[in-house]
């Protein structure tokens, strides 16, 4: 047990603690997007309790994925080629990954964007959507997160203890991010097409990685924070004009 709080007394790693920690938290808000899309498709009285166990999976398959770490570290060594490229069975939980997310943002576009679609959507909901469904959609991409997120904990550090932190902290984020990002994605239309559109820019993200092209992360969040500002600012908009047009509404009679 002295062997885990070791670590305490080296400041490089507090620095690579903090660093690791920001970089958790950064690649659980792609996770927590889509367990918020899926979740609010349930009925009310479900989605908080979707929620959690989407979560509390992702932490469940962390934890369990840094006690294996020498058998993670070998999931970056190739198995095969292909047209020239090696693909280990890293790349191949991407791709998979990556073409599910691109699949499902694509269709949750298409039932956005299609009035007629989403009225005949809505009147099978109760059939199509179900909680144990969306637990497994939501087991699905926390796996191939949560591999991605080890992986990159691995190449940041080879403390166990610090990894096991980072996570655990950046799992209490979500938790605590859950509800509020939810009721926001929920509440404002325009940002579920948003929060589509990040899903669908990060499962091509995850799909370019599986096939050996690395794209650099901070212009996937850049991309991703430039567009909730530009949101943000048309929603100041238009509730600037709604309380312009609500003012002028009795000048009118």
């Amino acid at each position: 047990m002295a062997d885990w709080f070791s670590f305490m007394n080296d400041p490089a790693a507090w620095v690579a603690l903090a660093t690791l920690l920001v970089m958790e938290i950064v690649l659980g808000i792609d996770n927590l997007i889509f367990i918020s899309i899926l979740s609010n498709k349930l009925p009310e009285g479900q989605r908080e309790r979707a929620r959690r166990i989407g979560i509390l999976l992702a932490l469940v398959l962390r934890l369990g994925l840094l006690s294996l770490v020498s058998f993670i570290v070998q999931l970056t060594e190739p198995v095969f080629s292909a047209f020239g490229q090696d693909f280990s069975w890293r790349d191949i939980i991407l791709l998979v990954g990556g073409l599910f997310l691109v699949w499902k943002a694509t269709k949750e576009i298409h039932h956005t964007v299609d009035v007629e679609d989403s009225k005949d959507n809505m009147i099978g909901k109760a059939a199509t959507v179900t909680f144990s469904g969306v637990i497994v959609q939501i087991l699905l991409l926390d796996l191939v997160f949560s591999v991605d997120s080890i992986i990159t904990a691995v190449g940041m550090t080879d403390h166990v203890p610090i990894m096991v932190i980072a996570v655990i902290g950046a799992v209490t984020v979500m938790l605590l991010a859950a509800n509020p990002l939810s009721r926001f994605i929920g509440n404002n239309p325009t940002i579920v097409m948003l929060a589509l559109s990040f899903l669908l820019m990060i499962g091509m993200t995850l799909i370019a990685e599986g096939l050996g092209f690395h794209v650099p992360k901070g212009y996937i969040y850049a991309a991703m924070a430039f567009s909730g500002l530009v949101e943000a600012l048309n929603m100041l908009a238009r509730r600037a004009r709604q309380r312009k047009n609500a003012a002028g509404a009795p000048a009118a009679r």
